[in-house]
């Protein structure tokens, strides 16, 4: 059964940092894409960056978040990171993971078949 869980979350001040974390289980993380997507209420889902399996190893950025956040994965730990820093009040938003059985990132949230609960991300003073 693959789940995916979010944590990290959190308040945090404009100028700082958050570290959030993706758990996989049920499947080897490794071999396939994760996206991170965040939204706010009103809406759409939007697109912050996907990694591509360890074996091609390439990432996209959003270009609203580029220089600041960096996704990374640890295979022992069936995990993938995403390193915000340079946090902006137009960052708060509910950050999700996912993953896709095609294997392949996309920016569209339409293209993802599984999906975390989120956790959530506040940038305020």
């Amino acid at each position: 059964q693959v789940q995916l869980a979010e944590s990290g979350g959190g308040l945090v001040q404009p100028g700082g940092s958050l570290r959030l974390s993706c758990a996989a289980s049920g499947f080897t993380l490794d071999n396939y894409v994760i996206g991170w997507f965040r939204q706010v209420p009103g809406k759409e889902r939007e697109g912050v960056v996907c990694i591509s399996s360890s074996s091609d190893g390439s990432t996209y950025y959003a270009d609203s978040v580029k220089g600041r956040f960096t996704i990374s994965r640890d295979g022992a730990k069936n995990t993938v990171y995403l390193q915000m820093l340079s946090v902006k009040p137009e960052d708060t938003a509910v950050y999700y993971c996912a993953t896709n059985r095609e294997r392949l990132c996309s920016a569209y949230a339409s293209s993802y078949d599984y999906w975390g609960q989120g956790t959530p991300v506040t940038v305020s003073s």
